[in-house]
């Protein structure tokens, strides 16, 4: 009786340790840092994952550095929020050989210092002449983002003394700009694209003559080593992952800017808006 009973519980510890690494198989953590395009591009593969593919997706806002350095340590799976080659080139240096890059998601990316169009400044050279205007301030956004690691480069090469970098965030900056414009004020926030603000106000960005700011860029993937070996179904998703263009994730972008949005909801409402290029990624 009692070998019949320590077999019983030896097959049910094999069970239950089976059922727990089947558990684990279909779980899958994303980081993101909260800027607008990686909010929509990390949900809609989130969508893409659970909706479609039956994963159990956790997806974990942190701040650049703390993303880059959760998947070089494995605690997450992957993050498609990589500005390259300029952007997030200190951050690739660090862990290049402890991360996979799947390549671009989308091209044609873009950081700059951007204003609206009603202001008569059209270069970053130019901003000293016009400091009181501006309130002497650069609006910003995250401290310790690329964006604002490469604006204080900005601040030193055109010797912007009379200016201050402001820190914030994403929302904050947009904020800011939604209030200046209002009231016709003068205004220069750092930005990038792609992003829904230049779909909803007419902006310009300021020319950068030094190129501090950098030029184009891409968005990419990049993933754990082990991936591959550990959830192929996964890792071959993510590789064939990637927007039709720049103006496709704008637009999943504003949708998450209408009132009431859910950046998931409207991921999901992606999926089925676009069926035939959500199954070329799953062939």
């Amino acid at each position: 009786m009692k070998k019949i009973l320590v077999l019983l519980m030896a097959a049910l510890l094999i069970a239950s340790l089976s059922a727990t690494a089947f558990a684990g198989d279909k779980k899958v953590k994303l980081a993101y840092v909260e800027w607008d395009c990686a909010t929509a591009t990390t949900n809609v593969i989130k969508a893409v994952l659970h909706e479609r593919m039956g994963y159990d997706v956790e997806i974990l806002p942190v701040a650049a550095a703390i993303m880059w350095q959760a998947v070089a340590t494995g605690d997450v799976d992957a993050m498609a929020t990589a500005w390259l080659p300029i952007t997030h080139a200190d951050y690739l240096k660090k862990v290049e050989k402890d991360v996979v890059n799947l390549g671009p998601i989308v091209s044609g990316a873009k950081l700059g210092w951007a204003v609206p169009s009603y202001v008569t400044v059209d270069s970053i050279a130019d901003l000293n002449k016009h400091a009181d205007k501006f309130n002497n301030k650069i609006i910003g956004i995250d401290l310790g983002s690329g964006l604002m690691t490469l604006s204080e480069k900005a601040m030193k090469d055109y010797d912007l003394k009379d200016f201050e970098l402001m820190g914030g965030s994403g929302a904050t900056m947009t904020a800011s700009l939604s209030n200046a414009i209002k009231r016709k004020e003068w205004i220069v926030v750092t930005a990038w694209s792609p992003h829904w603000l230049f779909g909803r106000w007419d902006m310009k960005y300021l020319k950068d003559p030094k190129g501090s700011l950098g030029g184009e860029e891409t968005i990419n993937t990049i993933v754990r080593k082990g991936l591959k070996e550990d959830k192929p179904e996964v890792y071959a998703f993510l590789d064939k992952f990637a927007w039709k263009d720049a103006n496709q994730l704008q637009k999943v972008m504003a949708w998450n800017q209408e009132e009431g949005a859910d950046p998931y909801e409207n991921a999901k409402r992606f999926i089925k808006e676009n069926k035939e290029q959500v199954d070329s990624w799953l062939k």
